[in-house]
């Protein structure tokens, strides 16, 4: 009975791991990371095991070259305007970069789950690409709605998972939404303020 308890658990935590969201929440880790030059393997391996890569993860300078090459692609899903602008850059990236689904199991050290890259000793450029495109479909498949947004806050470039009930969101982080509401307030402020005398 320890054991069931014990492998289930394990799955779970796998599972949680590995969701839709938690592979999408990744996506856009890693959009954010690689948009910054001076991020390099270590920095992105780091943020793969922050979103649940087992180790080892060994990252190349080459490596993070050729994801920061794909990270634009992916970040047009977030760019897209409405579900269909976002389905159809979804479209053109599962027909480019995507290959036949496929279940792996990585010879027995995962649970059986779907890959779309080419196989389990895929570049991480294209696991990321086909992986992420995955995630983002079926994020917009289960809601309807795109999976995600460009920050709205001036100046910030951060991609955002807009996962969740409510208002839609439209930007990254309380930061930046902080930011824009005190800079709409300041400038009604000024616009109150009467002007020099005549």
């Amino acid at each position: 009975m320890r054991y069931i308890a014990r492998v289930s658990a394990l799955l779970d935590d796998w599972a949680s791991r590995h969701s839709v969201l938690a592979t999408a929440r990744r996506t856009a880790a890693l959009i954010n990371a690689l948009a910054d030059d001076r991020a390099g393997p270590g920095t992105i391996a780091e943020v793969l095991r922050a979103h649940g890569e087992a180790d080892p993860v060994e990252v190349t300078a080459r490596d993070v070259t050729r994801m920061r090459a794909a990270a634009p692609h992916l970040r047009e899903v977030f760019a897209a305007t409405g579900a269909a602008g976002a389905a159809a850059v979804l479209n053109r990236l599962l027909r480019e970069h995507a290959g036949p689904p496929r279940l792996t199991s990585h010879g027995g050290g995962t649970p059986w789950h779907l890959h779309l890259d080419r196989d389990d000793d895929a570049p991480w450029d294209e696991w990321f690409l086909a992986s992420s495109c995955m995630a983002l479909a079926v994020l917009l498949w289960d809601r309807q709605l795109p999976p995600g947004a460009v920050c709205a806050s001036t100046g910030c470039p951060r991609v955002f998972i807009a996962q969740g009930r409510g208002p839609e969101r439209r930007y990254c982080s309380r930061r930046c939404a902080t930011r824009e509401r005190v800079a709409a307030h300041r400038r009604a402020r000024a616009g109150r303020e009467p002007g020099p005398p005549g």
